[in-house]
């Protein structure tokens, strides 16, 4: 019998091995930070998710897929003062693996998303408070039920931001070079603002003139709205559409 046992614990080790080798690069990760920490995290190959829940701290799950998965690694390079997260490949040859990340924030807490890129995926953040900055190379950004202020820009993708409320200050741009741009704002919004698209319509049901050039392709407009002065808002794409509008 403590034979058999014996075999049967050796058998269920080996077929387990596979699914720890598996899960060797994965992080899972809580984080305690205050108010006003900043929160980075730079892909290379893989989405990003940002999700404002109930809570008082940040769970980070990053989960590394693709036949090369063993040849990455997540670096964390985390301080008392806010978390950061980069994803590390071999600095020679081709690896077939990506990081998809999902980040969960306290919805009621301010923190200063400085730095959440990735170069070939999407970058998603919905119900988060403070200041946001992020982008893609090559994938969609996507920023909805945002109180703060917010950057987002992609090279090759669309950018979609939904402001519930403005907080702080600051210049915001929302920049695409190859896909639409689509903002909406608070109905009260008081701010400068300048759109424009090379190849593409424009829309706003804001009261800006939209005008277009004499010679050659583009649209443009320009002007203040509300009481203005409190921020700057700038949208542009070379290819696609932009469109501000309130609610």
């Amino acid at each position: 019998m403590k034979k058999f046992s014996l075999l049967m614990i050796l058998v269920l080790m080996v077929a387990l091995l596979p699914a720890a080798l598996a899960s060797a690069q994965d992080l899972h990760r809580s984080y305690n930070i205050g108010a006003g920490s900043y929160i980075r995290v730079q892909n290379i190959s893989g989405d990003i998710r940002v999700i404002g829940v109930a809570g008082t701290t940040v769970a980070v799950d990053a989960v590394v897929v693709g036949p090369d998965r063993q040849m990455i690694s997540i670096e964390d390079l985390s301080t008392n003062n806010g978390i950061e997260l980069r994803v590390k490949y071999p600095q020679t040859g081709n690896t077939n693996a990506s990081v998809n990340f999902e980040v969960r924030v306290p919805s009621m807490v301010d923190y200063n998303f400085d730095r959440v890129n990735s170069v070939s995926g999407s970058v998603e953040v919905t119900g988060v408070r403070g200041r946001l900055k992020i982008n893609s190379v090559s994938g969609e950004v996507t920023a909805k039920e945002i109180t703060g202020t917010v950057n987002a820009n992609s090279v090759s993708g669309d950018v979609m931001v939904e402001l519930a409320h403005l907080e702080g200050t600051g210049d915001m741009k929302f920049n695409s070079v190859s896909g639409d741009v689509i903002v909406i704002a608070p109905a009260a919004l008081g701010a400068d603002i300048e759109m424009s698209t090379l190849s593409g319509a424009l829309e706003t049901n804001f009261p800006l003139q939209i005008e277009e050039k004499e010679f050659g392709p583009g649209r443009s407009a320009r002007g203040t709205v509300g009481a203005g002065g409190g921020y700057s808002l700038r949208l542009s794409t070379i290819s696609g559409k932009v469109s501000l509008t309130g609610k």
